[in-house]
């Protein structure tokens, strides 16, 4: 069975590097992973990517595949959210700013997208010890994890 990768902002920001006249095949597999429903992300990192600084090739993929790419939450991820956030520590994944500004907070949605769907959740975040960022979270609830170099070598891309 093909695995669904659920991207975070992050690894979108990563791949703004890889310039589609130098990298093509980059971004036909990147294209073969959304034409197959593998690639997906939630609608709160379309948000995220378009806050920040993207670059107009990022932004213009993202856009092209905008409808296939970024879901919104279902019924059992949001409520794999509140499991999430009764973790005390991990409430933290919303920050003092984003409440008080009202901001994007997509890393959840990620993690409760890639719980219900036994994805892989793709992110250049790195485990720290005591942290509750992503790849802690993810492992506190068993949900698999990787970066976009990891998932280009497990994929035995080629270029």
């Amino acid at each position: 069975m093909d695995r669904t990768y659920i991207f975070d902002t992050s690894s979108f920001n990563k791949m703004k590097h890889y310039y589609p006249t130098i990298f093509e095949t980059v971004w036909n597999h990147l294209d073969d992973l959304v034409k197959n429903g593998q690639l997906i992300s939630t609608k709160e990192v379309w948000t995220e990517v378009n806050n920040g600084s993207p670059t107009p090739h990022l932004l213009e993929w993202l856009n092209d595949w905008k409808n296939q790419i970024f879901t919104t939450p279902t019924r059992d991820e949001l409520l794999f959210v509140s499991e999430i956030f009764k973790v005390k520590h991990f409430q933290t994944l919303i920050g003092n700013t984003q409440k008080l500004r009202g901001t994007p907070v997509a890393d959840p949605f990620l993690i409760a997208c890639a719980k219900i769907h036994n994805g892989i959740l793709i992110t250049e975040e790195a485990y720290k010890p005591n942290s509750s960022k992503i790849p802690n979270v993810c492992e506190h609830f068993d949900v698999e994890y990787m970066n976009f170099e990891e998932l280009m070598l497990v994929l035995k891309w080629k270029f």
